[in-house]
């Protein structure tokens, strides 16, 4: 623990190089304290000495290392930091594909950071309604329609007219047999292909089935970040080994939600500064997640990552908020309050 002065001067110097990004020296300090210079050469110097500053160059100021950060954000900022103007995200009428990527990109603007949303699982998602289209005696359109808001269409040609009694008599099985059938559920197939069918009604459906493939293909696509050419552009320290490795951990999608997996079971936020971050790639980085969801539990989570020297007090504020806008959003779609 630090003395009170000690962490006025912690917080001080911390402010200062995240605005300026210059190394801060008890001369710049000495204009916003009572102290004389020598008193403020004295605390830089237990700072450096416990861990918290470094010193770039013998002749510069101080720098916070990895845990002067986790100091500055553990302990000295402030619950609910009203200078931070709060986020605004229209959510109103969107499916959840679409507010996933509102989400990202507003998050990823208002941040100037890569912002990364991951969509609720495939398991929590089930099918709302079936529709079974005919657009030419030869030509139908099924829709799947799912609980999240998603909606796959898929054209079908057969060498003959279709029966039209034939194809309401599927829309009527397909909404009495499969609605709240979880998308991925194994059990979905077996609920469609049922044995006592007749030999024409089962050919018939069998023939549809591929909808539901798709439907479930569709929903893999569960991650969502924007901002990855920001992050690249602000100038922070690394070599290319590093970023090519960030390259690649955003194309991989599993590495994605591995990472941020750990932030599905706490709705608060969560800050991992530089190697407090398991992945390599984000060793010289911050990243702030939270999850969000239902009331009962978690279904995906909000991140942003960004350079050891960013603005924590606005990317925290805008994460939290994000997490709870979008909360709110899946309450409503999932009809849970």
């Amino acid at each position: 623990m630090l003395s009170e002065r000690q962490e006025m001067v912690l917080r001080r110097v911390v402010e200062e190089y995240l605005d300026v990004g210059a190394p801060v020296g008890s001369k710049a300090l000495s204009a916003a304290f009572e102290w004389g210079p020598s008193t403020i050469r004295h605390e830089l110097a237990s700072l450096e000495e416990v861990g918290l500053l470094a010193h770039p160059h013998t002749s510069a100021g101080r720098v916070p290392t990895e845990a002067g950060y986790r100091y500055f954000v553990d302990r000295l900022l402030p619950e609910d930091d009203q200078t931070v103007p709060p986020l605004s995200i229209s959510l109103v009428r969107r499916e959840v594909d679409e507010a996933m990527r509102v989400t990202t990109e507003t998050l990823s603007q208002v941040t100037n950071l890569l912002a990364i949303v991951t969509a609720p699982p495939l398991e929590t998602t089930t099918i709302r309604h079936v529709e079974v289209l005919a657009l030419q005696p030869q030509v139908l359109m099924v829709v799947v329609i799912t609980s999240t808001g998603g909606v796959t269409k898929r054209m079908f040609t057969f060498s003959s007219p279709v029966d039209p009694g034939l194809a309401d008599w599927a829309a009527s099985y397909l909404n009495e047999r499969l609605v709240g059938t979880r998308l991925g559920a194994r059990s979905l197939m077996q609920r469609l292909l049922d044995p006592t069918l007749s030999r024409v009604e089962l050919q018939f459906l069998n023939a549809l089935s591929p909808v539901f493939t798709a439907a479930v293909e569709e929903g893999q696509e569960s991650v969502y970040f924007d901002g990855a050419a920001r992050l690249l552009s602000v100038g922070r320290a690394g070599d290319v080994n590093e970023l090519n490795s960030l390259m690649v951990m955003l194309e991989r999608r599993g590495t994605m939600l591995g990472m941020l997996r750990a932030a599905l079971g706490d709705r608060g936020v969560q800050v991992r500064i530089g190697t407090e971050n398991e992945q390599p790639a984000l060793h010289s980085l911050a990243l702030v997640a939270s999850g969000y969801g239902l009331p009962q539990r978690n279904l995906g989570a909000v991140s942003v990552i960004g350079p050891l020297r960013m603005d924590y007090p606005l990317v925290i504020r805008a994460v939290r908020e994000a997490a709870a806008q979008l909360s709110s959003f899946v309450a409503d779609v999932y009809d849970e309050r």
